[in-house]
């Protein structure tokens, strides 16, 4: 039985909080009494576009929360519950317990960091943080969640999807170097029915191996002193942050006019890009984006499909190539 406490789910501690923050179309209210957790709030969503879609931005309310250091306990009895608020929530967790609560209905999120998961700032900001702060926007807002990154131009947006080792992440640098609004790298959040894509353009995570197709010493040499991470797989990547150096980020929201699946096949002496038709765009699209296609926003997208044009992207002899053909189907 839990010993009664004056206040056991913490309601009445004092925290600081971030915000409101424009994100995804909405506001985002930030509170935490770790000095830690709202340090990687900063470095995550700090110095952002503030991107608005069409009504007024819901409010969305994210408490963070590091559970309490783990006590000493008997051989034969697991970690006490600890017990937690925040957001209109209540919950509980063991001191070695990470979790998201997640209410769309009340707008708000409660996230607990164990105090080893928060010697991982990344993984606490990826795996974490992100969860919550993109569920409520795809739930809030009614947006298709969709996996690829997205660059435009003068406001005309390119959803740029593909395969691991088709070079999305080498064909997406190369476009922000040759100064594309850069839109996100991984995860876009579609209005299904203006067609209005947002992202957080924050980082960019970059192989080593990218690096041998750029063209100025001076854009591979500031790569290279941006922090490395590792992903679960093992993988080792730069993440270069977007706010510095004078990278384009889209100012608003871009509307999406063209979808494009990246190809490991080689295009030879035939065009970059390929026309598809919309039953080859629809049929790519339930293939490779399973989480969105099963979402309740996917009848109103699909309805409007056909606004959008297909495009299937072979590989040239150097990415340059790829971002060139990109620029021009964007202009035209």
């Amino acid at each position: 039985m839990i010993e009664q406490d004056s206040d056991p789910f913490s309601e009445r501690a004092r925290v600081r909080v971030r915000g409101p923050l424009q994100l995804l179309g909405c506001q985002y209210r930030f509170e935490s009494s770790s000095r830690e957790l709202l340090e990687i709030v900063d470095h995550a969503y700090g110095g952002l576009p503030a991107h608005e879609l069409a009504g007024p931005a819901p409010q969305i309310t994210i408490r963070l929360r590091v559970s309490a250091a783990p006590r000493a306990a008997r051989r034969s009895e697991p970690a006490p519950i600890e017990m937690l608020s925040g957001g209109g929530l209540l919950g509980g967790a063991t001191a070695t317990s990470n979790a998201v609560i997640i209410s769309p209905e009340q707008r708000s999120a409660l996230v607990v960091v164990s105090p080893r998961m928060l010697r991982f700032p990344y993984h606490t900001r990826y795996e974490l943080l992100e969860f919550a702060v993109f569920t409520l926007a795809v739930r809030v807002r009614n947006l298709a969640s969709l996996h690829g990154a997205c660059v435009g131009i003068g406001g005309q947006g390119a959803l740029l999807m593909g395969a691991s080792g088709a070079g999305k992440s080498t064909v997406a640098l190369q476009c922000l170097l040759a100064g594309f609004e850069f839109l996100s790298e991984d995860s876009v959040f579609l209005d299904p029915t203006t067609l209005q894509a947002v992202g957080v353009a924050n980082f960019l995570h970059v192989r080593s191996n990218s690096l041998r197709w750029l063209t100025e010493p001076r854009d591979a040499a500031r790569i290279r002193k941006s922090p490395t991470i590792r992903r679960r797989s093992g993988v080792r990547k730069f993440e270069v942050d977007l706010r510095r150096g004078g990278y384009t980020l889209a100012p608003a929201p871009l509307r999406i006019g063209s979808i494009v699946f990246l190809s490991a096949r080689s295009a030879g002496k035939s065009s970059l890009l390929r026309s598809l038709t919309r039953a080859q765009l629809l049929r790519r699209l339930v293939a490779e984006q399973g989480y969105a296609a099963n979402g309740p926003s996917w009848p109103a997208f699909e309805r409007n499909l056909n606004r959008v044009q297909g495009f299937e992207l072979r590989r040239g002899s150097h990415p340059l190539e790829s971002t060139q053909a990109l620029r021009t189907m964007l202009s035209n």
